[in-house]
């Protein structure tokens, strides 16, 4: 992967923060009042505060918990109680709640009337709710939920669209001290059920169906399948998405919302279960993976605070679904007062630039979406900041995979033209940390084709097989400290030892992510793409992505797919398979310039040995290309034990696969 490896000297920034910008970022006050306060660098900017927060973990998560003011219902005996990967305690003998704090800004006279959510359907006509009267629903909701005998630690369960109900629902649940988790509702019930029999919910909360690309989608029949399929729900609360009447032996959500009960907030143990997310367990059920109401609170106020600047005057959206853990890190935007924009429907209806609509008409500040929208728009010829009114966007972050470069430059050149000082933040976490391990520093300048820097508090590095770090070169993607948001579980792995496997059966004590890493002499970081599906070709290590950012280029190329399999007389084949545009044919002309591009923006050994058109890339339900069940189909795995159906945007695209590798056998 030589051609993603920087040089010795630091590049020129794409953008590069204004004096002002810098003052006014919380990041630069609160390393002021830290160094006052707790012994933080004062000088030396983020690359200072940064060693100090890896090197000083247990004085910076105190003065993180300080900083934003954490209530205590119990103090804590000492900040981190055992260090130790898997297993770090946090704040031990703290009792607190989420809840509490997601709705503390409803306790303001001056804004319990503004908005805290602004919801948004395919009409585009955003309804807000109030501060004050999702504290009242809340209320409301978790006293039925206590009435209906949900206890501490009890699973509830959403399948659920993005709408304010689900965070009403989510946040009743923390604040009993239940146990979130929840669906979208395009999973079918075999994937719902791969989740939701894990953790044996004791409420459903369902709604009848949902609008998407200008069409309704009716789930009466799989919601009724799901009653039948999970024996231990003692109630099903019935949201009329599309007006249907509740049937029977359910609950009408208009009847668990309409009284006006002041919220009562359990106080829970710190490493108390918030919620349990999923992976996408493309093989096997997917990972149940348990998170603290603690470590979340703490990790969701740094990152959102501090990283992504957000506070009272902010709006912030994200286009995101319920089955995606970026659902839960948007309803966190609550905990710094920020105004969250819910949009339910589809990414690009009515047309390619819907997204940036809405950020007019909500007037979102920090503008959230995927790395794949942000190029479909270039491809589509879309003009954001010309056709919009987008002044009140101040930074566009993207993640799911990496931004490729020619992302960042039309990006910039886009709002640029239209006189706008735009942050691009290129971020990079995971659904089992809930957080970003890479990305957004306000404060720092933007390279190309790089996230910013390694986040707070987390001691990101590279590694080699050795477990020796690397400095501009490719390693694995590891952290050597604990981070508050790491599971604290899986549910069902009574002995930790799928926990175990998952992140330290390579580096005992040390959490490997599973990515392909560059950190640079400048201290950003290059994401190159799975480690689990490297390409690895006459012993050079090459990242999928970086194949992807060059051949999506051409306009002819809609996504594509790129495995390396190692064959049975020691050869190694490398297919490239592409997804045309419509109207584009793969002839020679095609095949040329894709090869010829692979070469001259890589290297000759990433030229594909082969490439093959197919009618679409298939997908995890959160979005991720299929990289490794591909790979174990095309080596002659049999398709029910190379994937897991319930994870799967579209099974039938992977019979494709199934037979090519009938066929070269």
């Amino acid at each position: 992967m030589t051609s993603a490896t920087p040089t010795a000297s630091q590049p020129e920034p794409l953008w590069q923060p204004g004096p002002d910008r810098i003052a006014e970022a919380a990041v630069t006050r609160f390393q002021a009042w830290a160094a006052e306060h707790h012994g933080a660098p004062a000088t030396g900017g983020y690359d200072a505060l940064h060693r100090w927060s890896v090197t000083e973990l247990d004085t910076f998560w105190k003065a993180v918990a300080d900083w934003f003011d954490i209530r205590f219902s119990t103090p804590y005996d000492t900040v981190i109680g055992d260090r130790t990967m898997p297993g770090a305690q946090w704040f031990p003998g703290a009792t607190l709640n989420y809840a509490e704090h997601a709705l503390r800004t409803a306790e303001d006279p001056a804004r319990a009337d503004e908005p805290a959510l602004l919801h948004v359907d395919e009409s585009q006509n955003p309804q807000p709710v109030t501060w004050s009267e999702l504290r009242r629903q809340v209320g409301s909701l978790a006293a039925e939920l206590r009435a209906l005998g949900v206890r501490p630690g009890d699973r509830v369960s959403g399948y659920l669209p993005n709408i304010p109900q689900a965070v009403t629902a989510l946040l009743a649940t923390a604040a009993v001290g239940a146990v979130w988790t929840s669906c979208a509702p395009d999973f079918g019930a075999r994937s719902v059920l791969d989740r939701f029999q894990q953790v044996e919910p004791v409420v459903l909360f369902a709604v009848d169906g949902y609008r998407y690309g200008g069409k309704t989608h009716d789930r009466t029949e799989t919601v009724a399948e799901l009653r039948r399929e999970l024996p231990t729900l003692r109630a099903v609360v019935h949201i009329p998405l599309l007006d249907t009447p509740a049937p029977s032996g359910t609950l009408a959500w208009s009847s668990l919302t309409e009284s006006d009960n002041e919220p009562v907030f359990e106080q829970v143990p710190f490493d108390h279960p918030l919620w349990v997310l999923y992976s996408s367990g493309t093989t096997g059920l997917p990972k149940a993976i348990v998170q603290s109401q603690g470590g979340i609170l703490l990790e969701h106020f740094k990152q959102l605070g501090l990283h992504c600047d957000l506070g009272p005057d902010d709006r912030f959206f994200w286009y995101t679904s319920t089955g995606w853990m970026m659902w839960n890190f948007l309803v966190s935007g609550l905990l710094t007062g920020t105004t969250i924009v819910l949009y339910d429907g589809s990414p690009g209806f009515p047309d390619t630039g819907a997204q940036w609509a809405i950020a007019e008409k909500t007037g979102a500040t920090l503008f959230g979406t995927s790395a794949a929208y942000v190029m479909a728009c270039r491809k589509a010829g879309v003009h954001p900041a010309a056709d919009h009114d987008l002044s009140r966007v101040k930074c566009v972050a993207t993640t799911g995979s990496p931004l490729p470069p020619d992302g960042f430059r039309w990006l910039h050149d886009e709002f640029a033209d239209a006189g706008h000082d735009l942050w691009i933040a290129s971020v990079s976490g995971g659904t089992d940390v809930c957080s970003c391990f890479a990305g957004a520093v306000p404060t720092l300048p933007v390279h190309i084709g790089e996230l910013q820097a390694a986040c707070l508090g987390t001691d990101l590095q590279s590694w080699d097989p050795q477990g020796k770090p690397l400095t501009g070169e490719v390693g694995e993607l590891v952290v050597t400290n604990p981070m508050p948001s790491m599971p604290i579980r899986f549910w069902n792995d009574p002995d930790g030892s799928r926990y175990h496997d998952s992140y330290f059966d390579t580096y005992p004590g040390v959490w490997r992510h599973g990515d392909w890493i560059t950190i640079t002499d400048h201290h950003s970081v290059i994401i190159h793409g799975r480690s689990d599906s490297t390409l690895n070709r006459g012993g050079v290590r090459m990242g999928s992505a970086d194949i992807y950012e060059a051949v999506e280029r051409l306009p002819e190329i809609r996504e594509s797919l790129v495995i390396g399999l190692e064959e049975p007389d020691g050869g190694y084949w490398m297919p490239l398979f592409v997804h045309l545009a419509e109207g584009a044919v793969l002839d020679e002309d095609l095949l040329t310039r894709i090869k010829t591009t692979i070469r001259t923006s890589l290297s000759p050994r990433h030229v594909p040995d082969e490439v093959i058109q197919v009618p679409a890339i298939p997908h995890t339900l959160t979005g991720k290309r299929i990289e490794v069940p591909v790979k174990r189909l095309l080596g002659g795995t049999p398709l029910a034990k190379a994937v897991n159906p319930g994870s799967v945007d579209n099974i039938e695209l992977l019979h494709f696969y199934e037979d090519l590798a009938r066929t070269r056998r």
